[in-house]
């Protein structure tokens, strides 16, 4: 039976350390506070050998151990309620106290509007001074990963899952771009309750939450539940009073939480807490992303020209039909005009991710896109 975070926590707090709990006296575990019977019978056991073999997968998977005695270890996650004891992580852990970091939230099931309100909001946060926590699943809170990415802004990602278990191009960006932590010890498989201590991590982290869609019933709203528990600031976006995404997000703004549309709404609220850092930089500090209309091949490839090899001019994409399939005119039409990232690409083609990832490969080898940073593409093109 693995121990809760709970018990972990009312352990280093009795005994101030990991090391002074493994040597406390038999029979000593069950008169704490907050551990079970259960749980006591399985301190009791005193056994190093799932911890020698969680270093060891540590080590095989380049991941840092973070623990509560450790001075980097955030003044902001101490005051929750069960701190977690360890934390593995990749990439760089922001100075998590003296930044506002903001969640940004939202359904699964979320709406064009939604995922886009996620995304520009995390953008303007970052641009702003700002810092995302995202939680990573599908709907707003990827697009708001994917917002604070494309403003080349800090993401720190909490995980519901051990690290090995992450295998979403998102994890593996903020790996290596943000900072992303997890309580789960490598090698622990999944179970249900993962996710419900993953939120009140990230709500930890953050100096306030932003809930852009959320159901009556749902994640999201036990989300901001948690948030306010722990006395952050709530922030939700309005939407359709008919619309099942905008039940939850409408009765928080009728229970107190700020009604917010950009992101200086938010972190307006921070200035004095975090002098000098944080800035109003419009709702459209650069050009977000937008669906592509559907298009009949002929319109696909008028005014676009290819610049195919330096020197050798650009080429009517008209004159280039019979080397391009449908998909890959699909693909190309769906590349704007600036970097256009993969996971867009994929969304306004409607086509298999991993059909769209090969042609994009070719695409790249016969120099019509280009790749850049972060898995965005652009397009070797000119209006003619």
């Amino acid at each position: 039976m693995p121990v809760s975070p709970r018990a972990k926590a009312a352990l280093i707090e009795h005994y101030g350390d990991a090391e002074s709990a493994y040597h406390a006296p038999e029979g000593s575990f069950s008169l704490i506070p907050g551990i079970t019977p259960l749980e006591s019978k399985e301190l009791e056991n005193r056994d190093l050998r799932a911890a020698n073999r969680i270093a060891g997968a540590c080590e095989e998977q380049h991941l840092q151990i973070l623990t509560y005695q450790d001075a980097a270890y955030p003044r902001r996650l101490r005051n929750i309620f069960a701190p977690p004891v360890v934390l593995y992580g990749k990439g760089k852990l922001p100075d998590i106290d003296n930044e506002a970091l903001i969640s940004v939230i939202g359904t699964r099931k979320a709406s064009f509007y939604g995922l886009k309100m996620g995304r520009d909001l995390a953008y303007q946060i970052c641009c702003g001074g700002g810092m995302v926590v995202s939680l990573l699943t599908n709907g707003v809170d990827a697009e708001a990963a994917r917002g604070a990415l494309s403003a080349n802004g800090v993401c720190v990602g909490v995980l519901g899952t051990s690290h090995e278990e992450e295998h979403g191009y998102l994890a593996r960006e903020l790996a290596v771009r943000g900072a992303l932590i997890s309580e789960i010890p490598p090698g622990v498989p999944w179970q249900k309750h993962f996710f419900r201590d993953r939120n009140r991590i990230a709500a930890g982290l953050s100096a306030g939450v932003v809930v852009v869609e959320a159901p009556e019933r749902s994640g999201t709203r036990l989300f901001a539940q948690v948030a306010l528990e722990q006395g952050k600031e709530i922030f939700a976006v309005p939407g359709n009073a008919d619309s099942e995404n905008s039940v939850g997000t409408l009765a928080l703004i009728q229970e107190g939480a700020k009604l917010v549309t950009c992101g200086w709404d938010v972190l307006s609220e921070f200035g004095a807490r975090f002098p000098g850092k944080l800035h109003d930089c419009g709702k459209n500090p650069a050009p977000v992303s937008k669906a592509v209309p559907a298009m009949s091949a002929e319109e696909k490839t008028e005014n676009l020209a290819v610049d195919k090899e330096s020197g050798k001019g650009y080429i009517d994409l008209r004159e280039q039909l019979s080397a391009l399939s449908e998909d890959e005119l699909l693909i190309v039409t769906a590349i704007g005009k600036g970097p256009t990232h993969a996971d867009d690409i994929i969304e306004k083609t409607g086509l298999p991710t991993a059909l769209v990832l090969k042609l994009l490969m070719m695409l790249t080898i016969k120099k019509y896109v280009s790749k850049r940073p972060g898995n965005y593409y652009v397009l070797n093109i000119t209006q003619k």
